[in-house]
């Protein structure tokens, strides 16, 4: 789709790792960019909320400042919790562009779109408005991130023609779901001739960190690879999908990806078997199915940390620490889930669906 493009795998930009006073480091943050380029690797995707907008900064800083721009090709995103009018649109883009340190944005996606946002892309003209941004060079491809069925998906691409691309939750886990709909969403992107890049997926970390018994389906391969390694090939074994984003947060991490998609290889059918015999093992463990996007905390005003909240909780669900243990790992820098004053804001930017409140006054029982 675009000529400058490395190998399959992304930098998601998402999730960096922080200094003790909460800034991106910008030293390990420069280490993982040279390495990645170095690796043959150049595609970094960002949005504009990302890391209370760290993100697009810290990529002006240690990406765009360092490096020549065709040596990059960079994602950004159009959210709809950042407009209210089509007004806000353009400004919005060009700050964007400004944060980021770029005259154009090889990709620029419509943000996390749902059936209700949708409508007030359309309601805000922003179709028009990025079209035109197109045309005048400052974008180069136009794709979108999605999350609704299938039914939405084909709706949208059939009166939107003109979006090159679809960004989809796609991993073994959700392949199958019936409320993600990561197969039936990938089935109509292709109908539509449209290439799919994958967001999460490891599932926010989840496929990297399994249960006991979900992770020996894998170790009994004996080539210790890592649990994340499967994950990502699995989702990179599809033929209509050309970019896999990890959001890497540390060396170590990159450096695993990177041995994965250096010399790519598909998953095998013993390996597919086995991705669907961890699947049943894991969804008998029921967790909170939290990816750690962080869009809930972008607009809860009692600055509670609900990621990190469930990420914790989630491993007492799994057994793996005890309600005690749970308490001593809590944030102790931020809001706590009694906290929580029902506003539902978190719940109607949740990708998942999640019924964030049930869950964080089940949590608030643990302190």
């Amino acid at each position: 789709m675009v000529d400058k493009i490395g190998k399959k795998l992304g930098f998601g930009c998402m999730r960096l790792k922080m200094t003790d006073d909460n800034k991106v480091d910008y030293g390990e943050f420069s280490r993982m960019i040279d390495a990645f380029i170095a690796a043959g690797f150049n595609y970094f995707d960002t949005a504009h909320g990302y890391i209370d907008g760290q993100s697009e900064t810290a990529i002006r800083d240690c990406l765009v400042a360092r490096y020549d721009r065709e040596d990059f090709v960079l994602a950004d995103k159009l959210s709809c919790w950042y407009f209210e009018k089509e007004e806000d649109i353009l400004p919005l883009f060009e700050h964007q562009l400004s944060q980021c340190g770029v005259e154009y944005f090889d990709f620029y996606l419509f943000h996390s779109v749902t059936r209700d946002y949708y409508e007030k892309f359309k309601r805000c003209n922003a179709f028009a408005i990025i079209k035109k941004q197109k045309e005048q060079g400052r974008i180069r491809h136009i794709a979108m991130s999605f999350h609704d069925t299938a039914e939405v998906l084909d709706r949208i691409l059939t009166e939107q023609p003109f979006i090159e691309a679809v960004q989809l939750q796609f991993n073994y886990l959700d392949y199958d779901d019936l409320n993600v709909q990561s197969k039936a969403c990938y089935d109509v992107a292709v109908k539509h001739g449209k290439k799919v890049l994958v967001m999460e997926p490891v599932r926010g970390g989840y496929l990297a960190n399994l249960p006991d018994r979900a992770a020996a389906v894998f170790d009994r391969f004996g080539t210790g690879k890592s649990h994340a390694s499967y994950a990502l090939r699995f989702a990179a074994s599809f033929p209509e999908v050309f970019m896999v984003l990890s959001g890497m947060g540390s060396t170590d991490m990159m450096q695993d990806n990177i041995n994965t998609f250096s010399a790519f290889v598909p998953l095998n059918e013993d390996e597919f078997h086995a991705v669907e015999r961890a699947r049943a093992i894991i969804r008998e463990v029921r967790q909170i199915p939290c990816t750690g996007c962080g869009y809930c905390t972008e607009v809860c005003p009692q600055n509670i940390p609900i990621p990190q909240l469930f990420s914790v909780y989630n491993q007492v669900l799994a057994a793996k620490i005890t309600r005690g243990e749970a308490k001593d790992r809590f944030p102790k820098d931020a809001g706590f889930a009694s906290d929580c004053v029902k506003c539902g804001a978190c719940e109607k930017v949740c990708p998942q669906n999640i019924e964030i409140r049930k869950q964080l006054e089940t949590i608030a029982k643990i302190r």
